[in-house]
């Protein structure tokens, strides 16, 4: 009998990024809409200053929306003028991943979810202190949650903070 299940890679903060299975992709791409397909799984963009998590202003976390990771923290975020939830650092920085882009005619670096490599946004290095760093994250590609309630666990990991 062969053992299928993967050996937890657990992040600083306690999180198990271990890949989702093929399995479990195809269940958590089952319950995307054609617009969030299209920014996770496609690297596309949502157009800017329309975004739901734009303005959010409540404290908590914003996860992956794929599958469910923490990637940013609501004290993290900050109101760029770009038109898409900007952050200066992410919740930790093991849970989400930089790669070089050179879409478009241009050089940037793209940021995905460590976990299920989902398009996230792009890493500016124009942000403000401490880090210098601007994460220009689409909204559709996050789910936010407020601080006391249960993050989402689409994978049945029992992630939790605290």
């Amino acid at each position: 009998m062969t053992d299928t299940a993967q050996t937890p890679h657990l992040s600083p903060a306690g999180f198990d990024l271990a890949a989702p299975t093929p399995a479990e992709l195809t269940r958590l791409e089952a319950g995307l809409t054609r617009e969030e397909k299209e920014v996770l799984l496609h690297h596309g963009t949502e157009a800017p200053f329309c975004g739901g998590l734009l303005d959010n202003k409540a404290d908590g976390h914003y996860c992956c929306r794929l599958c469910g990771l923490p990637l940013f923290q609501a004290r993290t975020k900050f109101e760029s003028g770009t038109g898409w939830p900007s952050f200066f650092a992410p919740f930790d920085e093991s849970h989400v991943r930089a790669v070089r882009d050179n879409s478009y005619g241009m050089v940037r670096i793209e940021t995905r979810c460590a976990r299920c490599d989902s398009h996230q946004g792009h890493v500016f290095p124009d942000g403000p202190p401490p880090t210098r760093l601007r994460y220009c994250i689409n909204s559709v590609s996050l789910q936010f949650v407020m601080n006391g309630d249960p993050l989402p666990d689409p994978l049945g990991r029992g992630d939790r903070i605290g």
